[in-house]
């Protein structure tokens, strides 16, 4: 029932997006390699990551991400997360970091239920974070979003000359609250391959 009532609903996608870079800001080649991808919200094989051709951006797309409380859930459903270690490689002389998050999803939510969705962004080794949380409140049977943005001043960027992996920790929470005897659910999982999280790079030279 669960799964036909998220299909139905569009699901969702998280959008990471920035002011575009003048082509001279922007790396030759980009590559990008998953290390690692562990999580509730993203078992084996239901997590893809894809470069844009453009090297601004990478994009990444769930399957089942889906963070639910209330009838019909077990005990631990209602909190999914998602970790993804990333090896960026690009040429000397530059550095990078994540400017900004435009996360977006489906909830269905009860009168007394909340849900949070959480975004927490760190260079391996470095103890410099980036972490963002959104609050939503039932009765709510819509899509949602909600947008992490970071000032020039606030980008953490990885070391220059150093092979720094990026983690993304994203996170959703369902709270049942009064209404235990219904369901509530936040989805961040997209039934359309077209539909993905995209994260955009902040590029500058070292």
């Amino acid at each position: 029932m669960l799964e036909k009532v998220a299909a139905a609903a569009l699901a969702l996608s998280a959008v990471l997006t920035a002011p575009a870079q003048a082509a001279a800001d922007v790396p030759d080649f980009v590559t990008i390699d998953v290390v690692t991808v562990n999580g509730s919200g993203c078992p084996a094989g239901t997590a893809a990551v894809a470069p844009a051709d453009d090297r601004t951006a990478f994009t990444v797309t769930y399957s089942e991400y889906l963070a639910q409380a209330g009838q019909g859930s077990a005990p631990t459903d209602f909190r999914k997360n998602c970790q993804l270690n990333i090896r960026v490689t690009y040429p000397q002389g530059f550095t990078f970091g994540i400017a900004q998050a435009d996360y977006r999803g489906f909830a269905n939510l009860q009168t007394g239920a909340t849900g949070t969705e959480k975004g927490n962004y760190y260079f391996q080794g470095m103890s410099q974070s980036a972490s963002r949380t959104h609050n939503f409140a039932g009765p709510k049977s819509d899509n949602w979003q909600a947008t992490d943005r970071a000032t020039v001043s606030e980008i953490i960027y990885a070391p220059c000359g150093e092979i720094r992996h990026l983690n993304i920790n994203t996170e959703l929470r369902v709270n049942a609250g009064t209404t235990s005897k219904l369901n509530s659910f936040m989805t961040m999982d997209s039934t359309d391959s077209s539909v993905s999280t995209k994260y955009q790079f902040s590029w500058k030279r070292c």
